[in-house]
């Protein structure tokens, strides 16, 4: 089963996947997707306000974060799941994803510390779900001196979409078993259609 959506003009079928016996979630995978990615980040630009630099977690929000920050000309921050060998003075938050079995963590080290200090930071995204992921990427941009201007996704799933600090482009439902929408959001859905 996929779930067919339009995001940015542009048609995609979307894999459902199995995240418990009662829930299943739309996987909308940019990695490979020239295409796609090009629209969206242009599409999420032109509703951002100004800012300094951009920050994404590692790493599905990464081909989002690098292509606003190429057409923006802005510099971006990826916040990396692990320490790595040349990073100093990191600094770690932890985070629950509903696509990830373990807790995790996210950290930043200085030379990503020395660039957000002080300036105005875009969080990008490419699904925002449960939030963890943002509010740990809001965490590690407080910890380290940055003022966040917004917060920014693709697609809001499920009741993320009824926040009122994000910023995004299409709604994605949560799905039952059977494939059907657990529920959608009349006012935001854009005719989605689910092929079996």
């Amino acid at each position: 089963m996929d779930y067919k959506m339009t995001i940015a003009g542009l048609e995609r079928h979307l894999p459902l996947c199995k995240v418990t016996d009662e829930l299943y979630i739309a996987g909308f995978i940019m990695f490979n997707d020239v295409e796609i990615t090009k629209a969206v980040s242009a599409e999420l630009l032109a509703k951002a306000p100004e800012f300094d630099v951009l920050i994404t977690a590692e790493s599905k929000g990464i081909p989002l974060c690098y292509e606003m920050a190429r057409q923006s000309g802005k510099p971006y921050i990826v916040a990396r799941k692990g320490p790595k060998l040349y990073m100093q003075d990191i600094v770690t938050v932890e985070v629950k994803s509903i696509t990830t079995a373990k807790q995790q963590i996210l950290c930043l080290g200085r030379d990503e510390r020395e660039v957000m200090q002080g300036k105005r930071v875009l969080i990008a995204d490419d699904v925002i779900s449960t939030g963890e992921s943002i509010a740990a990427l809001e965490n590690l941009v407080e910890a380290v001196g940055g003022i966040i201007v917004g917060k920014f996704a693709v697609l809001a799933e499920g009741e993320a979409a009824d926040r009122d600090d994000i910023t995004y482009l299409e709604y994605l439902p949560l799905f039952n078993p059977d494939g059907t929408p657990q529920h959608i959001h009349e006012d935001r859905a854009t005719n989605p259609h689910l092929d079996k």
